[in-house]
């Protein structure tokens, strides 16, 4: 769970991870995805189709895959899942408890960040930012965090 304040290199993470995902969307809505890996370098994604029904078991091991990867390489993924603002607070609980429930199961700390196209948000402890309108980086945040 993220807790205020929150550390400068997470803000600039998270940061880049809006800013992608506002690029990517431009004026047209995605589905919701789950992502998992650090933004503006390797990641995975997961389409959420409206009306399947995933149950926690399902979710927890959809994670623990997109998760092992990077786990293999000694690098702890961010988990962020992307969707339009007037999304809904309950899928984003019901991904917030698989990352809950696959963090140990892997022996890491995970943490979830809703993000959408002016925002990011942790579903658990209501920690996040949201801007009125995104600057275009500066040069050296445009460049990916080293891993």
């Amino acid at each position: 769970m993220i807790q205020e304040p929150v550390p400068t290199l997470l803000e600039r993470v998270l940061l880049r991870a809006v800013r992608e995902h506002a690029e990517a969307e431009g004026r047209c809505q995605l589905p919701p995805t789950l992502h998992v890996g650090i933004p503006g370098a390797e990641v995975r994604a997961f389409e959420i189709v409206a009306g399947e029904r995933l149950d926690l078991t399902l979710r927890t091991e959809v994670l623990e895959a997109m998760c092992r990867d990077h786990l293999e390489r000694d690098v702890v993924p961010l988990v962020w899942l992307t969707r339009t603002p007037d999304g809904h607070d309950v899928e984003d609980l019901a991904w917030a408890a698989a990352v809950g429930c696959a963090g140990p199961e892997l022996g890491v700390r995970l943490d979830l960040v809703v993000v959408t196209r002016r925002s990011w948000r942790d579903p658990r402890s209501g920690v996040g930012r949201r801007w009125t309108r995104l600057r275009r980086p500066r040069p050296e945040e445009a460049r990916a965090p080293e891993t």
